[in-house]
């Protein structure tokens, strides 16, 4: 299939339509990652999550604006936002983890704070920065963008390394002790606020560098964390809590469905078939997408 028609009756060409889909999906993989880790780990969710993804952006802005090239910027934007992270979490998010309802309440403040005041830097304006690799490959009659063809590999080379991380090493053993039975965890020893100080900053950090990736291809302002997080949250609930595999999937699922719709029909339609698809799911799979192959 070389072509087929799209919402306005042009054609639209098959393989960049999936090459687009995918880049979409890779994006929204990292940032649900970060935020399935926290909710999975944590029993949080973190309103603030958007807000960590406008900040990987906002930081590679800042490194371009200061003559430094932006995959700098890029490398950085994950380290920049795990170092916000972990800061938020030891002066105000760690004091409400007996009350979950309360966290999400002081995530969402914490949220609107860093949002307004990206706005208030950036004037209300709207700001492109550079891909690092600009361009494209030729296949024959189609050209694939180099930059997405970047995102979707450096996407899949950290889920590989969350998956190591979280399944093969010391530090992943001690989150999900911390996460079946915290007082068992405390009493072999292990420090569960560091787990969790470590784990708000690993969530915090994939999300930054989320956002460092997207910038190229998506404009800055300081709204453009928030339609990814009603979304990811419920990528979250479709893959199940507490699965990796899961959040994946459910990521894909929503990701997949969200970048492809709009091609056939409008946006503001193609958010609530999203949503629809979502529900139904959710309704006949409450466990999660993978609960059966899980269990």
């Amino acid at each position: 299939m070389d072509a087929f028609a799209g919402r306005n009756g042009g054609s639209v060409s098959f393989v960049p339509f999936v090459f687009d889909v995918a880049a979409y999906s890779a994006i929204f993989v990292l940032v649900v990652l970060g935020l399935g880790i926290i909710a999975s780990m944590m029993g949080i969710f973190n309103f603030a999550h958007g807000e960590f993804v406008l900040l990987g952006a906002y930081t590679v802005y800042i490194v371009e604006q200061n003559g430094m090239p932006s995959w700098l910027g890029m490398c950085l934007a994950p380290f920049v936002v795990a170092f916000v992270g972990v800061i938020l979490e030891r002066l105000v998010i760690q004091r409400f983890y007996a009350a979950p309802i309360v966290a999400m309440l002081g995530t969402y403040a914490i949220a609107l704070a860093l949002r307004e005041g990206v706005r208030g830097l950036l004037g209300g304006q709207f700001y492109s920065v550079n891909a690092p690799l600009v361009g494209s490959f030729g296949m024959g009659e189609f050209s694939i963008s180099k930059w997405r063809t970047a995102v979707i590999l450096i996407t899949v080379a950290v889920m590989i390394g969350c998956y190591l991380l979280l399944t093969r090493t010391k530090f992943g053993l001690q989150m999900r002790a911390s996460l079946e039975n915290p007082a068992l965890a405390r009493a072999s020893g292990i420090s569960t606020n560091r787990v969790y100080a470590a784990t708000f900053a690993f969530g915090a950090g994939l999300a930054g560098l989320a956002g460092g990736l997207m910038v190229p291809i998506y404009a800055l302002n300081a709204d453009m964390g928030v339609p990814f997080l009603i979304k990811s949250f419920l990528a979250v609930m479709l893959g199940g809590m507490g699965s990796f595999e899961g959040s994946v999937a459910g990521a894909a699922l929503v990701g997949a469905t969200s970048a492809a719709l709009p091609w056939a029909i409008k946006p503001v339609v193609a958010d609530v078939v999203v949503f629809l698809i979502a529900i139904a799911i959710v309704k006949f799979r409450p466990e999660g997408l993978l609960s059966k192959w899980r269990s």
